[in-house]
């Protein structure tokens, strides 16, 4: 008989840390409001890094992805992970889709379907181009470099002509292991921010608005970007929840980042499936609409 009716996904640096600094105090506040509304449905729930070698994963029905922050840095380790434990339990969201978000081609899956994305460029693994070379066939004046598999802004870098030969030798080193993607910069980041919408079984749920420091473009609370609370018009909230609505199966939870882009058009900068920051402290009752959704899950994988 299995001992855990759900177990929650974190990673190692978030399990009995030594020292608590603001992040993982966030992150564990965020994780027992998950925990709680899971168990207030009567839910036996466990909280495990999903590298833990003494956990055996036949030992809980069902396994969700929450806080496995370090996934892309460990990516061939997690990726292993992924197929080694899929047989054991049932993931939530399900594998295909983790499989499907983790990688930002993904983009392009959702342009065939009518959703705007800012102008993407997919340069893949091995490409000999220079990093000058790609600046000069887009034509843009600033774009965004990043990997395909990344998040937190790793290796994020907004390049011009000024800059671009400086990151020539990172560039280098990224291509030859891992897909790259240049997106053209999209200015009203700088002065609107990014819109963040969370979805819960396809319908939203609450929104907020994420601004860079000022001299930054980067929105993450990382680099000094800055959370306020958003209430988003019936456009916003559509176009959110129509995004999630083209994904298959639709997903247990998810988030939608938005911008306004360079023809003032909404447009998705990402869609977050795997681990999504869900901001349950600016919402509080939004963790019992959480715990609905992965309930209805379960029955679902259950019939």
């Amino acid at each position: 008989m299995r001992k855990y009716d759900v177990t929650i996904l974190t990673d190692s640096r978030f399990i009995n840390p030594a020292e608590i600094d603001d992040n993982i105090s966030t992150v564990l506040l965020e994780d027992n409001f998950a925990k709680e509304a899971l168990e207030r449905k009567g839910l036996k729930v466990a909280r495990i890094n999903w590298d833990d070698p003494a956990f055996d994963w036949r030992e809980t029905h069902f396994a969700i992805f929450k806080t496995t922050w370090d996934y892309f840095d460990r990516f061939d380790e997690f990726s292993k992970w992924l197929e080694a434990t899929r047989s054991k339990t049932n993931f939530i969201n399900p594998v295909e889709t983790i499989l499907w978000n983790i990688d930002k081609h993904y983009l392009l899956d959702l342009k065939e379907k009518g959703v705007n994305i800012p102008e993407t460029v997919f340069i893949e693994t091995g490409d000999n181009r220079t990093l000058s070379e790609l600046f000069c066939e887009s034509g843009w004046k600033d774009f965004i470099l990043k990997p395909v598999v990344s998040g937190a802004a790793r290796h994020t870098y907004k390049l011009n002509k000024d800059n671009v030969s400086e990151h020539e030798a990172i560039y280098k080193k990224l291509i030859d292991k891992e897909s790259m993607m240049l997106q053209e910069f999209q200015y009203n980041v700088l002065s609107e921010g990014e819109l963040t919408f969370v979805v819960f079984g396809g319908k939203f749920s609450h929104a907020i608005l994420k601004k860079a420091k000022p001299g930054d473009f980067r929105v993450q609370d990382d680099f000094g970007g800055t959370v306020h609370d958003y209430e988003p018009n019936n456009e916003e909230i559509k176009f959110a929840e129509n995004v999630v609505a083209l994904c298959s199966p639709v997903p247990v939870y998810g988030r939608v980042d938005v911008i306004l882009d360079n023809n003032n058009k909404l447009a998705v900068s990402e869609l977050e499936l795997i681990e999504p920051e869900l901001w349950f402290r600016n919402k509080p009752s939004s963790a019992d609409i959480y715990a609905t959704a992965v309930i209805e899950e379960m029955k679902r994988i259950r019939k």
